[in-house]
């Protein structure tokens, strides 16, 4: 089963899809993964980063760094396709792959993402999906940042079509939209 959560910053969305991760790792009896997606540029990423990791310490998790090119997780002979994923997040994956550290802005890394999600998700058939919510704002941004925002909604629509579970967060509480 693949699950998409998605919702607003700092809500509870990463807690919630690590618990329904192990919950579904646990009733199948399957491998257990975290796939980390962001790379830290900075002292307030690396300290988030070892937030999350406290977070799901003894949980089960054995973390999968990819910042980019999520599907090459499938090839590795480490990686039991079998398994349970927890992907945290599209919004940073989508993130590395339109603005790599080169500094050579891909405009049209949002498809390229949003095929490789639904790659993914066929291929694992167990992935808990974790994405922000921030292309509602009803503002008017520059054009690389509209395009990310747009991007960004490719990426959420395409996964929830391919999802069978999607979720949304807020703070306090998470709606079952399917």
């Amino acid at each position: 089963m693949n699950i998409f959560v998605s919702g607003g910053c700092k809500n509870g969305k990463s807690l919630h899809a690590q618990e329904l991760a192990r919950d579904m790792a646990a009733d199948r009896g399957a491998a257990l993964y975290y796939v980390a997606t962001m790379i830290p540029t900075d002292q307030e990423d690396r300290t988030r980063i070892r937030r999350h990791l406290a977070a799901r310490d003894g949980w089960g998790f054995a973390t999968l760094e990819q910042g980019t090119d999520l599907c090459a997780l499938l090839e590795r002979p480490d990686v039991d396709r079998n398994g349970v994923f927890l992907m945290d997040s599209v919004t940073a994956l989508l993130s590395n792959e339109m603005f790599p550290p080169e500094g050579e802005y891909d405009p049209d890394a949002g498809a390229r993402v949003a095929a490789d999600l639904e790659r993914f998700a066929r291929g694992t058939g167990s992935t808990v999906f974790v994405s922000d919510y921030i292309y509602s704002d009803a503002r008017v941004f520059d054009s690389v940042t509209e395009n990310y925002r747009h991007a960004l909604a490719l990426c959420d629509r395409t996964l929830a079509a391919v999802c069978d579970r999607v979720i949304e967060t807020g703070f306090g509480f998470f709606k079952e939209l399917k």
